[in-house]
């Protein structure tokens, strides 16, 4: 369960909070991801942070129904970061990246913690993992999920390569640890270097591997690559993007983001994506990729929130994004929720059950969006909220 998956039990608090309830500590600390976990049972959750020295991540017991902090505080004392949050009956599992002998930068590791006690720790990077490519990931940018019935944990994360051919560079990797911490190499799941250069995903479990999966990239486009974990043009494409080289509107979040865009509706197979974009029209040919590909113009200069429903982890609801070289409408087939001229950013989805989800967003107003393929400054004007 993600940060969103309390919302049940949130909206009987929210009606009790008021302006004078709530305390504001401005600036006291930067934290990019502080990823939130409810168990299976609705008993606990977990709070995980960055300490504010920035060399240990905190994962804190949180009473589901007052939200206070209760148990004994865990610290991860070589964390860099805090990623995905995995809550259980007994415990967590949590991803994060951390120092490695010999590695500059460091790279991502998974813990699962249970009843207070480490039960096991799997570094998903490093000399070991990806044969003739050895991969760090400086900034946790991805996802943890769980399939209980699959019996597996799954990271998708952004990796840079430090060895090997594409040593400079950023793609991504999907890695599966089953429930005593070996990782997996599953074929037609598991990948080493499926999405480059990455710039957002968006991650579900489902009841098989492989799970569902997104990515946006840096050549044009947002796929679902639950079957080919990559950016190839025989997979589903969602969007047509105004990219430049690394920056893709910040689609899924940014650097700070990537996790809690993509849910599944409650005892079905249907996924819903959120992310934010600024449309994309005349579409012209991307010669470097080739054929399938192509790069396109920006229709709007702030950012609007969008959703794509889908059957199942393989299947997109409507049409695909167009890849005809020439087309004026590059984005006639995206489900829009906004449509204003104030920019929107940090988009992410939650189900309530098999039909119903919530989307949620911020704003600004007045955006100024000096650098392309990025975010805006602006005056904040609220945080949204969608049924």
């Amino acid at each position: 369960m993600h940060f969103l998956s309390i919302l049940g039990l949130a909206a009987m608090a929210v009606g009790q909070l008021t302006s004078s309830s709530l305390e504001k500590h401005v600036d006291s600390v930067t934290l990019s991801n502080t990823p939130f976990a409810v168990s299976p049972d609705g008993k606990s959750a977990y709070l995980a942070y960055l300490d504010s020295s920035e060399t240990g991540v905190h994962v804190q017991p949180i009473d589901p129904t007052t939200f206070a902090a209760t148990g004994d505080l865990v610290t991860i004392s070589g964390g860099k970061e805090a990623g995905g949050l995995v809550a259980h009956n007994d415990g967590f599992a949590i991803l994060t990246n951390e120092a490695l002998s010999g590695v500059t930068d460091p790279v991502a590791v998974l813990y699962r913690y249970t009843n207070g006690k480490e039960t096991f720790k799997t570094y998903l990077g490093g000399p070991d993992v990806d044969q003739g490519q050895a991969m760090m990931s400086p900034d946790m940018n991805g996802d943890l999920v769980f399939s209980e019935k699959a019996g597996y944990y799954a990271a998708y994360i952004v990796v840079t390569a430090y060895q090997g051919d594409a040593t400079g560079h950023f793609g991504d990797a999907i890695r599966y640890i089953d429930t005593t911490g070996k990782l997996t190499n599953i074929a037609g799941a598991s990948s080493s270097w499926g999405c480059s250069h990455n710039t957002g995903i968006a991650f579900e479990a489902a009841d098989e591997a492989p799970f569902a999966s997104l990515c946006a990239e840096d050549q044009g486009a947002i796929w679902l690559n639950t079957k080919t974990q990559g950016m190839t043009s025989d997979g589903v494409k969602v969007s047509n993007e105004h990219v430049i080289n690394g920056g893709a509107n910040e689609a899924m979040g940014g650097m700070s983001g990537s996790y809690s865009v993509l849910a599944r509706f409650i005892g079905a197979d249907s996924y819903i994506f959120s992310w934010v974009s600024r449309g994309a029209k005349d579409l012209t040919a991307n010669e470097w990729m080739g054929s399938g590909y192509t790069t396109s113009k920006n229709r709007t200069n702030n950012r609007n929130v969008a959703i794509a429903l889908f059957s199942d982890k393989n299947t997109l609801v409507g049409d695909q994004a167009t890849s005809e070289v020439g087309a004026a409408d590059g984005d006639k087939q995206v489900n829009w929720m906004t449509s204003g001229t104030n920019d929107c950013s940090n988009a992410h989805a939650a189900a309530f059950d098999s039909s119903k989800a919530l989307v949620t967003w911020e704003e600004i107003s007045n955006p100024i969006c000096d650098f392309d393929a990025m975010g805006c400054k602006g005056t904040f004007a609220g945080t949204k909220f969608q049924m």
